[in-house]
C-alpha cells in the first residue's frame, strides 16, 4: 500500500510543526511557501520544498498537487491569499483540504468555500493536527512532557471485541492503556480481561516515538 502524500502550503511555526511531524512519522511531505528563506530552513526535514506563490494556480497545478492525498493551508495573515488559494485547491479535486484560519469569521468563509477541516491555531497545534491526518482513530494528542504523551484514540473495528490482554499494547509498542471511557463512564486502569466495545476510547500515555508506532500499528 502506497504512503500517503502530504503537501503544506505556508511554513511559519504552524505549518512547519506540522510538517515537522509528518516527516519525524515517515512519510512523503511537500513544503510550498513564497519565502526562500523559510523554505531553505524546512527543506532539510521534508520530502521536497518548493518556493511558489500558492495563489498562481498554474504554479500549484505545475507541482502535481492533484497527486496529494491531503493539503494543509497554513497561510499566517494574508486571509484573502488563505481563501483564494483554498478555492484553486478544491477546482483541482484534491481529497482533503485542511486550512487554517485566523478567526470564527474567517472559518465560516472557508468551511462555505469547501475546506474539509478549518483549524484554528488556538485550538489545535500542528503536532495535534499531524496525528488526526495520520491516525483517524486518534481524538486528541496531548504532550505532558519533552519525551511522553498522552492519545486518546477510538477503539478500531478490528480491535472491538478484543481484551487489553489480547491487544497487548504494554508489549508491542511499550505504551499503557491508562483509562477507557465508555460513553459517560470512565474506566480507570481497566483490567486486562476487559473487552472493548463500539464507540469505546482508550486512554494511553507513552514515549512519544512508541505512541507512533503504537498509532500506526493499530490503524492497520
Amino acid at each position: 500500500m502506497p504512503r500517503k502524500q502530504y503537501a503544506i502550503i505556508g511554513i511559519g511555526r504552524f505549518g512547519s510543526s506540522i510538517a515537522k511531524t509528518l516527516s519525524e512519522m515517515g512519510f512523503d511531505v511537500l513544503a510550498i511557501d513564497s519565502d526562500e528563506h523559510r523554505i531553505q530552513e524546512v527543506s532539510k526535514i521534508v520530502t521536497q520544498a518548493v518556493t511558489a506563490d500558492s495563489t498562481d494556480e498554474e504554479a500549484l497545478r505545475s507541482l502535481g498537487l492533484r497527486n496529494f492525498d491531503v493539503v494543509v493551508v497554513a497561510i499566517g495573515e494574508d486571509i484573502q491569499s488563505s481563501i483564494l488559494t483554498t478555492l484553486i485547491l478544491k477546482e483541482m479535486d484534491i481529497p482533503t483540504i485542511l486550512v487554517k484560519a485566523q478567526n470564527e469569521l474567517h472559518g465560516k468563509v472557508l468551511t462555505r468555500i469547501g475546506a474539509d477541516k478549518v483549524i484554528f491555531p488556538e485550538r489545535d497545534m500542528g503536532v495535534r493536527v499531524a496525528h488526526h491526518l495520520t491516525s483517524p482513530n486518534v481524538l486528541d494528542y496531548i504532550e505532558i512532557s519533552e519525551e511522553y504523551s498522552i492519545v486518546e484514540m477510538k477503539a478500531s473495528e478490528a480491535m472491538i471485541g478484543s481484551n487489553l490482554k489480547e491487544l497487548d499494547i504494554r508489549v508491542r509498542y511499550s505504551c499503557n492503556v491508562m483509562a477507557i471511557k465508555r460513553g459517560n463512564q470512565m474506566n480507570i486502569a481497566p483490567s486486562p480481561d476487559e473487552r472493548l466495545k463500539p464507540d469505546d476510547i482508550l486512554v494511553i500515555v507513552g514515549q512519544k516515538n512508541d505512541l507512533l508506532k503504537m498509532e500506526l500499528g493499530l490503524e492497520e
